[in-house]
């Protein structure tokens, strides 16, 4: 395994659904932002939450919502039946310019990073039953390793709210990358659409005016039997719900 060393920030990591915590990152990126040119590592700050910062708005929702008892998708399962679009909220983190659409019975807690004033957020979205769904950072920190891998690509798209910041386009995008046979199945934003093949492991770092976002999906370690299991859990409700959620992200 190499540390990506690239002008842009490189970032990977084993994605963690359900109650298994995702792994630390490794090899940190600092993006000089000022300039919005050069990068450098750096270690991401540690989070604690805060209770007072970043809003929720639609139907009266707080910015951190109470969970309610619901049922929890199988990763490998599609839903049964067409049903009609869940309600949604949306969480706007306290900058007022970065936020994104998720369902309403479904919560959010924003975490900020050690340093005051701070220079690191991340929300972190729960679903009903109160299983761990994605989190998106922004801060002027975001951190990461890559190595070869072979990918397949399921779907991929621009993500409209992200259009006019800095090239390449942000994407949502879900995929399997294959490393010595071992499958590392990823749903998060990438800077460009991943390209099938062989290639390298992206970093999902994606910029954001003066600072930088990563929104991930957290999967457990290996959390579909096949690529086909993969695919029936992109057409189940909660595969759907994270999808819309990604592709909501906005910064103005």
């Amino acid at each position: 395994m190499r540390r990506a060393k690239a002008t842009l920030p490189g970032l990977t990591a084993s994605f963690m659904k359900g109650t298994i915590m995702r792994s630390a990152h490794h090899g940190t990126f600092i993006a000089a932002l000022a300039t919005a040119a050069a990068i450098s590592l750096a270690g991401c700050a540690a989070g604690v939450p805060s209770a007072s910062s970043g809003t929720a708005s639609s139907s009266g929702v707080a910015a951190t919502l109470p969970a309610t008892a619901g049922p929890t998708t199988s990763a490998a399962k599609p839903s049964s039946s067409a049903s009609a679009p869940a309600a949604l909220a949306t969480y706007t983190f306290p900058d007022g310019r970065l936020s994104f659409k998720y369902p309403a019975d479904w919560k959010v807690e924003l975490f900020t990073g050690d340093v005051k004033p701070s220079t690191s957020r991340t929300a972190t979205v729960f679903d009903a039953s109160g299983t761990k769904q994605v989190t998106v950072y922004s801060g002027l920190i975001a951190d990461g390793v890559t190595h070869p891998v072979t990918r397949t690509v399921f779907e991929s798209a621009p993500v409209p709210g992200l259009q006019e910041q800095p090239a390449p386009a942000a994407h949502y995008s879900f995929y399997v990358d294959r490393m010595d046979n071992n499958p590392a199945y990823r749903m998060h934003l990438a800077a460009g659409a991943p390209a099938a093949g062989k290639g390298m492991a992206l970093d999902g770092i994606i910029r954001i005016g003066k600072e930088v976002l990563v929104a991930d999906a957290q999967f457990i370690e290996k959390p579909f039997a096949s690529d086909a299991a993969a695919k029936a859990w992109l057409a189940s409700a909660e595969g759907q719900a994270i999808k819309s959620l990604l592709l909501s992200v906005t910064y103005r």
